[in-house]
Protein backbone atom coordinates (compact mmCIF):
# COMPACT_ATOMS: atom_id res chain seq x y z
CA UNK A 1 0.00 0.00 0.00
CA UNK A 2 1.58 3.30 -1.06
CA UNK A 3 -0.46 5.38 1.42
CA UNK A 4 1.22 7.22 4.25
CA UNK A 5 -1.19 5.63 6.73
CA UNK A 6 -1.20 1.83 6.44
CA UNK A 7 -3.61 -0.31 8.39
CA UNK A 8 -1.13 -1.75 10.88
CA UNK A 9 -3.78 -2.30 13.52
CA UNK A 10 -6.41 -4.01 11.46
CA UNK A 11 -8.19 -6.76 13.30
CA UNK A 12 -7.76 -10.07 11.58
CA UNK A 13 -10.59 -12.10 13.06
CA UNK A 14 -13.26 -12.21 10.35
CA UNK A 15 -16.44 -14.02 11.26
CA UNK A 16 -16.93 -17.48 9.75
CA UNK A 17 -18.07 -17.33 6.16
CA UNK A 18 -16.71 -13.85 5.55
CA UNK A 19 -13.07 -14.54 4.62
CA UNK A 20 -13.85 -15.38 0.99
CA UNK A 21 -15.77 -12.14 0.57
CA UNK A 22 -12.74 -10.15 1.65
CA UNK A 23 -10.57 -11.96 -0.85
CA UNK A 24 -13.03 -11.33 -3.69
CA UNK A 25 -13.32 -7.61 -2.99
CA UNK A 26 -9.62 -7.21 -2.39
CA UNK A 27 -8.87 -8.96 -5.68
CA UNK A 28 -11.24 -6.72 -7.60
CA UNK A 29 -9.80 -3.61 -6.02
CA UNK A 30 -6.21 -4.67 -6.50
CA UNK A 31 -6.84 -5.24 -10.21
CA UNK A 32 -8.41 -1.79 -10.47
CA UNK A 33 -5.61 -0.19 -8.48
CA UNK A 34 -2.93 -1.93 -10.53
CA UNK A 35 -4.41 -0.49 -13.71
CA UNK A 36 -4.78 2.93 -12.15
CA UNK A 37 -1.26 2.90 -10.77
CA UNK A 38 0.22 2.25 -14.21
CA UNK A 39 -1.77 5.10 -15.74
CA UNK A 40 -0.96 7.49 -12.91
CA UNK A 41 2.76 6.73 -12.98
CA UNK A 42 2.94 7.08 -16.76
CA UNK A 43 1.09 10.39 -16.74
CA UNK A 44 2.85 11.83 -13.72
CA UNK A 45 -0.50 12.45 -11.99
CA UNK A 46 0.61 11.79 -8.41
CA UNK A 47 1.46 14.87 -6.47
CA UNK A 48 1.74 14.75 -2.68
CA UNK A 49 2.26 18.51 -2.56
CA UNK A 50 -1.24 19.41 -3.72
CA UNK A 51 -3.64 20.70 -1.09
CA UNK A 52 -6.44 18.41 0.04
CA UNK A 53 -9.03 20.70 -1.50
CA UNK A 54 -7.52 20.22 -4.94
CA UNK A 55 -6.74 16.51 -4.74
CA UNK A 56 -9.51 15.03 -2.58
CA UNK A 57 -11.33 11.90 -3.68
CA UNK A 58 -14.94 11.90 -2.48
CA UNK A 59 -16.64 8.83 -1.05
CA UNK A 60 -20.27 8.62 0.06
CA UNK A 61 -21.13 6.06 2.74
CA UNK A 62 -24.71 5.22 3.72
CA UNK A 63 -24.81 3.70 7.20
CA UNK A 64 -27.46 2.35 9.52
CA UNK A 65 -28.57 5.21 11.84
CA UNK A 66 -27.18 3.51 14.95
CA UNK A 67 -23.63 3.20 13.64
CA UNK A 68 -23.56 6.35 11.49
CA UNK A 69 -22.27 8.66 14.30
CA UNK A 70 -19.29 6.37 14.99
CA UNK A 71 -18.49 6.02 11.28
CA UNK A 72 -18.76 9.79 10.88
CA UNK A 73 -16.22 10.25 13.70
CA UNK A 74 -13.74 8.01 11.86
CA UNK A 75 -14.35 9.95 8.64
CA UNK A 76 -13.77 13.28 10.40
CA UNK A 77 -10.54 11.98 11.90
CA UNK A 78 -9.39 10.87 8.45
CA UNK A 79 -10.08 14.34 7.10
CA UNK A 80 -8.31 16.06 10.00
CA UNK A 81 -5.27 13.78 9.59
CA UNK A 82 -5.31 14.30 5.81
CA UNK A 83 -5.38 10.57 5.22
CA UNK A 84 -4.68 9.78 1.57
CA UNK A 85 -5.52 7.07 -0.92
CA UNK A 86 -3.01 6.85 -3.77
CA UNK A 87 -1.77 10.30 -2.86
CA UNK A 88 -5.21 11.88 -2.89
CA UNK A 89 -6.86 13.11 0.29
CA UNK A 90 -9.78 11.06 1.52
CA UNK A 91 -13.03 12.98 1.99
CA UNK A 92 -15.85 10.77 3.26
CA UNK A 93 -19.49 11.80 3.56
CA UNK A 94 -21.54 9.63 5.95
CA UNK A 95 -25.32 9.53 5.53
CA UNK A 96 -27.72 7.81 7.96
CA UNK A 97 -30.49 5.77 6.29
CA UNK A 98 -32.67 2.91 7.46
CA UNK A 99 -31.36 -0.37 6.10
CA UNK A 100 -34.77 -1.68 5.02
CA UNK A 101 -35.33 1.38 2.82
CA UNK A 102 -31.86 1.10 1.25
CA UNK A 103 -32.35 -2.63 0.58
CA UNK A 104 -35.70 -2.01 -1.10
CA UNK A 105 -34.25 0.74 -3.31
CA UNK A 106 -31.27 -1.40 -4.36
CA UNK A 107 -33.50 -4.40 -5.12
CA UNK A 108 -35.77 -2.26 -7.27
CA UNK A 109 -32.81 -0.82 -9.20
CA UNK A 110 -34.94 2.05 -10.46
CA UNK A 111 -32.28 4.72 -9.91
CA UNK A 112 -28.50 4.92 -9.71
CA UNK A 113 -27.41 5.04 -6.05
CA UNK A 114 -25.84 8.27 -4.79
CA UNK A 115 -23.35 6.38 -2.60
CA UNK A 116 -20.51 3.92 -3.11
CA UNK A 117 -20.45 2.12 0.26
CA UNK A 118 -23.29 0.72 2.36
CA UNK A 119 -22.99 -0.22 6.02
CA UNK A 120 -26.26 -1.88 7.06
CA UNK A 121 -26.70 -3.17 10.59
CA UNK A 122 -27.03 -6.78 9.44
CA UNK A 123 -26.01 -9.14 6.70
CA UNK A 124 -29.65 -10.14 6.27
CA UNK A 125 -30.32 -6.91 4.33
CA UNK A 126 -27.84 -7.99 1.65
CA UNK A 127 -30.11 -10.87 0.66
CA UNK A 128 -33.08 -8.49 0.65
CA UNK A 129 -31.13 -6.06 -1.55
CA UNK A 130 -30.48 -8.80 -4.13
CA UNK A 131 -34.23 -9.25 -4.66
CA UNK A 132 -34.70 -11.18 -7.89
CA UNK A 133 -31.16 -10.37 -9.00
CA UNK A 134 -32.20 -7.50 -11.25
CA UNK A 135 -31.29 -4.60 -8.97
CA UNK A 136 -28.06 -2.81 -8.06
CA UNK A 137 -25.27 -5.32 -7.23
CA UNK A 138 -23.69 -5.32 -3.77
CA UNK A 139 -20.30 -6.76 -2.76
CA UNK A 140 -20.00 -7.34 1.01
CA UNK A 141 -16.83 -7.70 3.05
CA UNK A 142 -16.05 -8.21 6.74
CA UNK A 143 -17.88 -6.79 9.72
CA UNK A 144 -16.54 -3.52 11.08
CA UNK A 145 -18.41 -3.88 14.39
CA UNK A 146 -21.12 -5.97 16.03
CA UNK A 147 -23.81 -5.90 18.70
CA UNK A 148 -25.75 -8.83 20.17
CA UNK A 149 -29.55 -8.87 20.28
CA UNK A 150 -30.95 -9.23 23.79
CA UNK A 151 -34.00 -8.43 25.92
CA UNK A 152 -33.90 -5.17 27.85
CA UNK A 153 -36.09 -4.63 30.91
CA UNK A 154 -36.72 -1.87 33.40
CA UNK A 155 -35.38 -2.86 36.86
CA UNK A 156 -38.74 -3.77 38.43
CA UNK A 157 -39.48 -6.24 35.63
CA UNK A 158 -35.99 -7.72 35.46
CA UNK A 159 -35.89 -8.28 39.22
CA UNK A 160 -39.26 -10.04 39.07
CA UNK A 161 -37.67 -12.53 36.66
CA UNK A 162 -34.59 -13.04 38.83
CA UNK A 163 -32.06 -10.90 36.92
CA UNK A 164 -29.11 -11.25 36.81
CA UNK A 165 -28.82 -14.64 38.57
CA UNK A 166 -31.48 -16.47 36.57
CA UNK A 167 -30.85 -17.23 32.89
CA UNK A 168 -33.36 -18.30 30.26
CA UNK A 169 -33.57 -19.60 26.72
CA UNK A 170 -35.23 -17.36 24.15
CA UNK A 171 -38.45 -19.38 24.40
CA UNK A 172 -38.46 -19.33 28.21
CA UNK A 173 -37.65 -15.64 28.41
CA UNK A 174 -40.40 -14.59 26.01
CA UNK A 175 -42.88 -16.95 27.70
CA UNK A 176 -41.91 -15.39 31.04
CA UNK A 177 -42.63 -11.89 29.81
CA UNK A 178 -45.79 -12.69 27.85
CA UNK A 179 -47.14 -14.77 30.73
CA UNK A 180 -46.89 -11.94 33.23
CA UNK A 181 -49.33 -9.06 33.50
CA UNK A 182 -46.53 -6.95 34.93
CA UNK A 183 -44.18 -7.30 31.97
CA UNK A 184 -45.28 -5.93 28.60
CA UNK A 185 -42.87 -6.80 25.77
CA UNK A 186 -42.36 -4.50 22.78
CA UNK A 187 -40.61 -5.15 19.48
CA UNK A 188 -39.66 -3.31 16.32
CA UNK A 189 -41.34 -4.56 13.14
CA UNK A 190 -39.27 -7.57 11.93
CA UNK A 191 -39.99 -6.53 8.34
CA UNK A 192 -38.12 -3.26 8.98
CA UNK A 193 -35.77 -4.13 11.85
CA UNK A 194 -32.90 -6.62 11.84
CA UNK A 195 -33.09 -6.64 15.64
CA UNK A 196 -36.74 -7.64 15.60
CA UNK A 197 -36.26 -10.25 12.87
CA UNK A 198 -33.18 -11.90 14.41
CA UNK A 199 -34.93 -12.05 17.77
CA UNK A 200 -38.00 -13.66 16.18
CA UNK A 201 -35.82 -16.24 14.40
CA UNK A 202 -34.11 -16.96 17.73
CA UNK A 203 -37.47 -17.39 19.45
CA UNK A 204 -38.59 -19.78 16.71
CA UNK A 205 -35.43 -21.91 16.85
CA UNK A 206 -35.59 -22.03 20.65
CA UNK A 207 -39.25 -23.05 20.60
CA UNK A 208 -38.53 -25.80 18.06
CA UNK A 209 -35.94 -27.27 20.41
CA UNK A 210 -38.63 -27.54 23.08
CA UNK A 211 -40.62 -29.87 20.84
CA UNK A 212 -44.38 -30.06 20.54
CA UNK A 213 -46.37 -27.70 18.34
CA UNK A 214 -43.65 -25.04 18.12
CA UNK A 215 -45.10 -23.39 15.00
CA UNK A 216 -48.31 -22.59 16.82
CA UNK A 217 -46.44 -21.22 19.84
CA UNK A 218 -44.26 -18.97 17.67
CA UNK A 219 -47.28 -17.72 15.70
CA UNK A 220 -49.03 -16.89 18.99
CA UNK A 221 -45.90 -15.08 20.18
CA UNK A 222 -45.74 -13.12 16.92
CA UNK A 223 -49.39 -12.16 17.29
CA UNK A 224 -48.78 -10.76 20.79
CA UNK A 225 -45.64 -8.93 19.66
CA UNK A 226 -47.56 -7.45 16.74
CA UNK A 227 -50.00 -5.85 19.15
CA UNK A 228 -47.13 -3.86 20.71
CA UNK A 229 -45.06 -3.42 17.55
CA UNK A 230 -43.18 -0.23 16.67
CA UNK A 231 -42.00 0.79 13.20
CA UNK A 232 -38.29 0.74 14.08
CA UNK A 233 -35.65 0.37 16.79
CA UNK A 234 -35.71 4.03 17.81
CA UNK A 235 -39.50 4.00 18.12
CA UNK A 236 -39.62 0.88 20.29
CA UNK A 237 -37.35 2.56 22.85
CA UNK A 238 -39.85 5.40 23.10
CA UNK A 239 -42.48 2.91 24.33
CA UNK A 240 -40.54 2.09 27.49
CA UNK A 241 -41.77 3.12 30.92
CA UNK A 242 -39.66 6.14 31.82
CA UNK A 243 -39.38 5.22 35.48
CA UNK A 244 -40.32 2.54 37.97
CA UNK A 245 -43.13 4.65 39.41
CA UNK A 246 -46.50 2.97 39.86
CA UNK A 247 -48.16 5.28 37.36
CA UNK A 248 -45.63 4.48 34.65
CA UNK A 249 -45.71 0.75 35.30
CA UNK A 250 -49.50 0.71 35.25
CA UNK A 251 -49.75 2.59 31.97
CA UNK A 252 -50.95 -0.01 29.41
CA UNK A 253 -49.28 1.94 26.59
CA UNK A 254 -45.85 1.56 28.19
CA UNK A 255 -43.59 -1.51 27.89
CA UNK A 256 -41.38 -2.87 30.63
CA UNK A 257 -39.32 -5.00 28.22
CA UNK A 258 -38.14 -4.64 24.63
CA UNK A 259 -36.25 -6.71 22.08
CA UNK A 260 -33.16 -4.58 21.62
CA UNK A 261 -29.50 -4.56 20.61
CA UNK A 262 -26.83 -4.20 23.25
CA UNK A 263 -25.63 -1.00 21.55
CA UNK A 264 -29.12 0.53 21.67
CA UNK A 265 -29.30 -0.30 25.38
CA UNK A 266 -25.84 1.27 25.85
CA UNK A 267 -27.02 4.51 24.24
CA UNK A 268 -30.32 4.48 26.14
CA UNK A 269 -28.62 3.93 29.51
CA UNK A 270 -26.11 6.71 28.86
CA UNK A 271 -29.02 9.16 28.68
CA UNK A 272 -31.41 7.57 31.19
CA UNK A 273 -31.70 8.38 34.87
CA UNK A 274 -32.93 6.41 37.86
CA UNK A 275 -35.42 3.68 37.08
CA UNK A 276 -35.30 4.48 33.38
CA UNK A 277 -32.13 2.42 32.89
CA UNK A 278 -32.36 -1.05 31.36
CA UNK A 279 -31.08 -4.42 32.56
CA UNK A 280 -30.19 -6.92 29.82
CA UNK A 281 -31.08 -10.58 29.64
CA UNK A 282 -28.82 -12.54 27.26
CA UNK A 283 -30.59 -15.79 26.21
CA UNK A 284 -28.53 -18.82 27.13
CA UNK A 285 -29.21 -20.57 23.81
CA UNK A 286 -27.36 -17.89 21.88
CA UNK A 287 -27.67 -14.19 21.10
CA UNK A 288 -27.68 -13.34 17.38
CA UNK A 289 -25.37 -10.55 16.25
CA UNK A 290 -25.97 -7.42 14.28
CA UNK A 291 -22.80 -7.61 12.20
CA UNK A 292 -22.45 -4.37 10.14
CA UNK A 293 -20.88 -5.71 6.91
CA UNK A 294 -18.83 -3.20 4.89
CA UNK A 295 -20.43 -3.37 1.44
CA UNK A 296 -19.49 -1.91 -1.95
CA UNK A 297 -22.45 -0.76 -4.04
CA UNK A 298 -22.45 -1.15 -7.83
CA UNK A 299 -18.75 -2.06 -7.67
CA UNK A 300 -18.29 -2.51 -11.46
CA UNK A 301 -19.26 1.14 -11.98
CA UNK A 302 -16.87 2.58 -9.38
CA UNK A 303 -13.98 4.63 -10.70
CA UNK A 304 -10.44 3.63 -9.80
CA UNK A 305 -10.10 6.48 -7.26
CA UNK A 306 -13.46 5.52 -5.68
CA UNK A 307 -12.46 1.85 -5.47
CA UNK A 308 -9.14 2.76 -3.88
CA UNK A 309 -10.79 5.18 -1.46
CA UNK A 310 -13.37 2.54 -0.50
CA UNK A 311 -10.63 0.04 0.35
CA UNK A 312 -8.70 2.71 2.25
CA UNK A 313 -11.71 3.65 4.36
CA UNK A 314 -12.47 -0.01 5.08
CA UNK A 315 -8.96 -0.32 6.49
CA UNK A 316 -9.48 2.78 8.61
CA UNK A 317 -12.69 1.34 10.05
CA UNK A 318 -10.74 -1.78 11.02
CA UNK A 319 -7.78 -0.18 12.82
CA UNK A 320 -7.28 0.21 16.57
CA UNK A 321 -8.39 3.83 16.68
CA UNK A 322 -11.66 2.93 15.00
CA UNK A 323 -12.13 0.04 17.44
CA UNK A 324 -11.85 2.52 20.29
CA UNK A 325 -14.35 4.84 18.61
CA UNK A 326 -16.85 2.03 18.07
CA UNK A 327 -16.49 0.92 21.70
CA UNK A 328 -17.14 4.48 22.87
CA UNK A 329 -20.41 4.32 20.97
CA UNK A 330 -21.35 0.93 22.51
CA UNK A 331 -20.30 -1.43 19.70
CA UNK A 332 -18.37 -4.66 20.07
CA UNK A 333 -15.57 -5.76 17.77
CA UNK A 334 -16.56 -7.49 14.54
CA UNK A 335 -15.90 -10.92 16.08
CA UNK A 336 -18.35 -10.24 18.94
CA UNK A 337 -15.80 -9.68 21.71
CA UNK A 338 -16.27 -6.81 24.14
CA UNK A 339 -14.87 -5.43 27.39
CA UNK A 340 -16.90 -6.06 30.55
CA UNK A 341 -17.16 -2.30 31.04
CA UNK A 342 -19.05 -1.89 27.76
CA UNK A 343 -21.45 -4.69 28.68
CA UNK A 344 -22.00 -3.20 32.15
CA UNK A 345 -22.81 0.20 30.66
CA UNK A 346 -25.36 -1.48 28.39
CA UNK A 347 -27.04 -3.19 31.35
CA UNK A 348 -25.39 -6.62 31.34
CA UNK A 349 -24.02 -8.36 34.40
CA UNK A 350 -22.65 -11.79 35.27
CA UNK A 351 -23.77 -14.56 35.38
CA UNK A 352 -25.77 -13.53 32.30
CA UNK A 353 -24.01 -15.33 29.39
CA UNK A 354 -22.99 -12.18 27.50
CA UNK A 355 -19.50 -13.51 26.69
CA UNK A 356 -20.68 -16.76 25.11
CA UNK A 357 -20.21 -17.30 21.33
CA UNK A 358 -23.03 -15.73 19.30
CA UNK A 359 -25.81 -17.79 17.81
CA UNK A 360 -25.23 -19.09 14.30
CA UNK A 361 -26.54 -16.68 11.68
CA UNK A 362 -29.88 -17.85 10.21
CA UNK A 363 -30.01 -19.01 6.61
CA UNK A 364 -31.79 -17.06 3.89
CA UNK A 365 -34.50 -19.73 3.90
CA UNK A 366 -35.06 -19.35 7.66
CA UNK A 367 -35.31 -15.58 7.29
CA UNK A 368 -37.81 -15.87 4.44
CA UNK A 369 -39.94 -18.36 6.33
CA UNK A 370 -39.96 -16.20 9.46
CA UNK A 371 -40.82 -13.06 7.52
CA UNK A 372 -43.59 -14.83 5.66
CA UNK A 373 -45.01 -16.11 8.95
CA UNK A 374 -44.76 -12.62 10.45
CA UNK A 375 -46.53 -10.97 7.52
CA UNK A 376 -49.50 -13.31 7.56
CA UNK A 377 -49.64 -13.19 11.38
CA UNK A 378 -49.59 -9.42 11.66
CA UNK A 379 -52.01 -8.95 8.78
CA UNK A 380 -54.17 -11.99 8.06
CA UNK A 381 -53.92 -13.12 4.47
CA UNK A 382 -56.68 -13.43 1.89
CA UNK A 383 -55.25 -15.45 -1.01
CA UNK A 384 -56.85 -16.89 -4.11
CA UNK A 385 -54.60 -19.71 -5.37
CA UNK A 386 -54.80 -20.36 -9.13
CA UNK A 387 -53.11 -23.59 -10.28
CA UNK A 388 -52.23 -24.67 -13.82
CA UNK A 389 -53.95 -27.97 -14.68
CA UNK A 390 -52.74 -28.20 -18.29
CA UNK A 391 -51.48 -31.51 -19.64
CA UNK A 392 -47.82 -30.53 -19.25
CA UNK A 393 -48.25 -30.64 -15.45
CA UNK A 394 -48.09 -34.45 -15.83
CA UNK A 395 -44.40 -34.13 -16.83
CA UNK A 396 -42.07 -35.93 -14.43
CA UNK A 397 -39.76 -33.83 -12.28
CA UNK A 398 -36.14 -34.96 -12.87
CA UNK A 399 -34.75 -36.99 -10.00
CA UNK A 400 -38.04 -37.18 -8.07
CA UNK A 401 -40.18 -39.77 -9.84
CA UNK A 402 -43.24 -37.55 -9.41
CA UNK A 403 -45.11 -35.29 -11.79
CA UNK A 404 -45.03 -31.51 -11.59
CA UNK A 405 -48.63 -31.60 -10.39
CA UNK A 406 -47.93 -34.13 -7.63
CA UNK A 407 -44.98 -32.13 -6.28
CA UNK A 408 -46.95 -28.88 -6.61
CA UNK A 409 -49.83 -30.34 -4.61
CA UNK A 410 -47.50 -31.50 -1.83
CA UNK A 411 -45.83 -28.10 -1.65
CA UNK A 412 -49.17 -26.27 -1.50
CA UNK A 413 -50.40 -28.53 1.30
CA UNK A 414 -47.19 -27.89 3.25
CA UNK A 415 -47.53 -24.13 2.68
CA UNK A 416 -51.08 -24.30 4.04
CA UNK A 417 -49.67 -25.28 7.45
CA UNK A 418 -48.08 -21.80 7.72
CA UNK A 419 -51.49 -20.08 7.76
CA UNK A 420 -53.72 -19.39 10.74
CA UNK A 421 -57.46 -20.09 11.07
CA UNK A 422 -58.12 -16.39 10.39
CA UNK A 423 -56.43 -16.49 6.99
CA UNK A 424 -58.69 -16.80 3.96
CA UNK A 425 -57.63 -19.02 1.04
CA UNK A 426 -59.43 -20.23 -2.08
CA UNK A 427 -58.55 -22.41 -5.09
CA UNK A 428 -59.03 -22.15 -8.85
CA UNK A 429 -57.64 -24.44 -11.57
CA UNK A 430 -57.14 -23.62 -15.23
CA UNK A 431 -56.54 -25.24 -18.63
CA UNK A 432 -58.07 -24.59 -22.06
CA UNK A 433 -61.75 -25.54 -22.38
CA UNK A 434 -61.72 -26.75 -18.78
CA UNK A 435 -65.30 -25.64 -18.10
CA UNK A 436 -67.07 -25.45 -21.43
CA UNK A 437 -65.69 -22.43 -23.28
CA UNK A 438 -63.99 -21.15 -20.12
CA UNK A 439 -60.35 -21.90 -19.32
CA UNK A 440 -60.83 -21.81 -15.55
CA UNK A 441 -62.94 -23.27 -12.76
CA UNK A 442 -63.34 -22.21 -9.12
CA UNK A 443 -62.93 -25.27 -6.91
CA UNK A 444 -63.04 -23.65 -3.45
CA UNK A 445 -64.25 -20.18 -2.45
CA UNK A 446 -61.84 -17.85 -0.64
CA UNK A 447 -62.93 -18.25 2.99
CA UNK A 448 -61.49 -18.42 6.51
CA UNK A 449 -59.54 -21.62 7.05
CA UNK A 450 -61.16 -22.03 10.44
CA UNK A 451 -64.76 -21.74 9.18
CA UNK A 452 -66.95 -24.85 9.32
CA UNK A 453 -67.54 -26.44 5.94
CA UNK A 454 -70.69 -28.00 4.54
CA UNK A 455 -70.88 -31.68 5.44
CA UNK A 456 -68.54 -31.31 8.43
CA UNK A 457 -64.94 -30.37 9.03
CA UNK A 458 -63.33 -26.99 8.35
CA UNK A 459 -62.53 -25.01 5.25
CA UNK A 460 -58.86 -25.89 5.80
CA UNK A 461 -59.64 -29.60 5.64
CA UNK A 462 -61.79 -29.21 2.51
CA UNK A 463 -59.11 -27.07 0.85
CA UNK A 464 -56.41 -29.63 1.67
CA UNK A 465 -58.54 -32.31 0.01
CA UNK A 466 -59.07 -30.04 -3.01
CA UNK A 467 -55.32 -29.49 -3.36
CA UNK A 468 -54.77 -33.25 -3.14
CA UNK A 469 -57.38 -33.86 -5.82
CA UNK A 470 -55.85 -31.62 -8.49
CA UNK A 471 -55.12 -33.53 -11.72
CA UNK A 472 -53.65 -32.50 -15.10
CA UNK A 473 -56.19 -32.27 -17.93
CA UNK A 474 -55.04 -34.58 -20.78
CA UNK A 475 -54.44 -32.48 -23.87
CA UNK A 476 -55.32 -29.30 -22.03
CA UNK A 477 -53.25 -26.25 -22.96
CA UNK A 478 -52.40 -23.25 -20.77
CA UNK A 479 -55.18 -20.66 -20.80
CA UNK A 480 -53.24 -18.25 -18.61
CA UNK A 481 -54.37 -14.77 -19.70
CA UNK A 482 -58.13 -15.25 -19.52
CA UNK A 483 -57.70 -16.96 -16.15
CA UNK A 484 -55.58 -14.17 -14.65
CA UNK A 485 -58.11 -11.56 -15.73
CA UNK A 486 -61.12 -13.46 -14.39
CA UNK A 487 -59.50 -14.38 -11.05
CA UNK A 488 -58.11 -10.86 -10.57
CA UNK A 489 -61.54 -9.32 -11.19
CA UNK A 490 -63.08 -11.58 -8.56
CA UNK A 491 -60.26 -11.01 -6.03
CA UNK A 492 -60.64 -7.27 -6.47
CA UNK A 493 -64.43 -7.32 -6.20
CA UNK A 494 -64.27 -9.44 -3.00
CA UNK A 495 -61.41 -7.42 -1.44
CA UNK A 496 -61.43 -7.44 2.37
CA UNK A 497 -60.03 -4.37 4.10
CA UNK A 498 -57.47 -5.01 6.85
CA UNK A 499 -56.16 -8.22 5.29
CA UNK A 500 -53.28 -8.90 2.90
CA UNK A 501 -55.19 -9.61 -0.32
CA UNK A 502 -53.29 -11.32 -3.14
CA UNK A 503 -53.67 -13.61 -6.14
CA UNK A 504 -51.18 -16.52 -6.31
CA UNK A 505 -50.83 -17.93 -9.84
CA UNK A 506 -48.78 -21.10 -10.56
CA UNK A 507 -48.10 -22.09 -14.17
CA UNK A 508 -45.60 -24.30 -15.98
CA UNK A 509 -45.94 -22.70 -19.43
CA UNK A 510 -46.82 -19.66 -21.49
CA UNK A 511 -50.36 -18.85 -22.59
CA UNK A 512 -51.48 -21.20 -25.40
CA UNK A 513 -55.08 -20.08 -25.86
CA UNK A 514 -55.07 -18.19 -29.14
CA UNK A 515 -58.80 -17.49 -28.90
CA UNK A 516 -58.53 -15.62 -25.61
CA UNK A 517 -57.30 -12.18 -24.59
CA UNK A 518 -53.77 -11.19 -25.66
CA UNK A 519 -50.98 -10.37 -23.22
CA UNK A 520 -50.92 -6.68 -24.16
CA UNK A 521 -54.69 -6.47 -23.76
CA UNK A 522 -54.46 -8.24 -20.38
CA UNK A 523 -51.79 -5.82 -19.14
CA UNK A 524 -53.87 -2.84 -20.32
CA UNK A 525 -56.99 -4.20 -18.61
CA UNK A 526 -55.14 -4.86 -15.34
CA UNK A 527 -53.83 -1.29 -15.34
CA UNK A 528 -57.44 -0.12 -15.50
CA UNK A 529 -58.51 -2.44 -12.66
CA UNK A 530 -55.69 -1.69 -10.20
CA UNK A 531 -56.94 0.39 -7.27
CA UNK A 532 -54.38 1.72 -4.74
CA UNK A 533 -57.13 1.77 -2.12
CA UNK A 534 -57.84 -1.93 -2.71
CA UNK A 535 -54.44 -3.47 -3.57
CA UNK A 536 -54.41 -7.06 -4.83
CA UNK A 537 -50.87 -7.92 -5.97
CA UNK A 538 -50.44 -10.89 -8.27
CA UNK A 539 -47.78 -13.34 -7.12
CA UNK A 540 -46.92 -15.31 -10.26
CA UNK A 541 -44.76 -18.44 -9.96
CA UNK A 542 -43.29 -20.00 -13.10
CA UNK A 543 -42.80 -23.74 -12.50
CA UNK A 544 -40.32 -25.78 -14.54
CA UNK A 545 -38.00 -25.08 -17.49
CA UNK A 546 -40.75 -24.31 -20.02
CA UNK A 547 -42.30 -21.55 -17.93
CA UNK A 548 -41.48 -17.95 -18.80
CA UNK A 549 -40.80 -15.91 -15.64
CA UNK A 550 -40.37 -12.70 -17.62
CA UNK A 551 -43.85 -13.14 -19.05
CA UNK A 552 -45.58 -13.68 -15.71
CA UNK A 553 -43.45 -10.99 -14.05
CA UNK A 554 -44.61 -8.42 -16.60
CA UNK A 555 -48.23 -9.26 -15.81
CA UNK A 556 -47.72 -9.37 -12.03
CA UNK A 557 -45.81 -6.11 -11.73
CA UNK A 558 -48.73 -4.15 -13.16
CA UNK A 559 -50.63 -5.08 -9.98
CA UNK A 560 -47.82 -4.38 -7.51
CA UNK A 561 -46.73 -8.00 -7.35
CA UNK A 562 -43.89 -9.85 -9.09
CA UNK A 563 -42.91 -13.00 -10.91
CA UNK A 564 -40.84 -15.86 -9.49
CA UNK A 565 -39.27 -18.97 -10.97
CA UNK A 566 -38.77 -22.44 -9.47
CA UNK A 567 -37.05 -25.32 -11.23
CA UNK A 568 -38.50 -27.81 -8.75
CA UNK A 569 -42.13 -27.48 -7.59
CA UNK A 570 -40.96 -28.43 -4.09
CA UNK A 571 -39.60 -24.88 -3.83
CA UNK A 572 -43.08 -23.38 -4.14
CA UNK A 573 -43.75 -23.26 -0.40
CA UNK A 574 -40.68 -21.11 0.32
CA UNK A 575 -41.31 -18.86 -2.68
CA UNK A 576 -44.92 -18.18 -1.62
CA UNK A 577 -43.75 -17.10 1.83
CA UNK A 578 -40.99 -14.94 0.34
CA UNK A 579 -43.40 -13.37 -2.13
CA UNK A 580 -45.98 -12.64 0.59
CA UNK A 581 -43.28 -10.99 2.70
CA UNK A 582 -42.03 -8.89 -0.22
CA UNK A 583 -45.48 -7.85 -1.43
CA UNK A 584 -46.60 -7.13 2.13
CA UNK A 585 -43.53 -4.99 2.78
CA UNK A 586 -44.02 -3.12 -0.49
CA UNK A 587 -47.62 -2.46 0.47
CA UNK A 588 -46.61 -0.96 3.82
CA UNK A 589 -43.89 1.11 2.18
CA UNK A 590 -46.42 2.50 -0.25
CA UNK A 591 -48.60 3.67 2.63
CA UNK A 592 -45.83 5.68 4.31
Amino acid sequence: MPDSHAAEGRRDHPRPGRRRRTVVIATLLVLSVATGTAVAAKGGLWSFSESCEDSAVHLSVVASPDIAPAVRSVAERARADEVRADGRCLEVEVLARDAHKVAAALAAGDAEPDFQVWLPDSELWLERAKGLGEGIPVSPSDSVASSPVAVGMVPSASQALGWPRTTYTWAELVAGTLGSDRVRLGSADPARSATGLLALVGIGASSARQGGDSDTRVAETAKVLAERMSDGDAQVLETLARSDSGAEQGNPKRNQAVLISEQAAFTHNAEATGGGRLDLFYPEDGTPLLDYPYTLVNEPELSIPESRAALRFMNLLSDEKAATTFAEHGFRAGDGSAADSLVAAAGGRKPQPYAEPPAEAPSAEELQETLGMWTITVQSARLTTVVDASGSMATLVPGRGQSRMDVTKESLIQALDQFTPNDEIGLWEFATTLDGAKDYRRLMPTRRLGDPAAGGGTHRQKLTAAFAGLQPVPGGATGLYDTVLASYQEARSTYVKGKFNALVVLTDGSNQDEDGISRSALVARLKELVDPERPVPVIAIAVGPEADRDEVAEIARVTGGDGYEVSDPAEIQGVILQAIMTAGQNGRAGQE
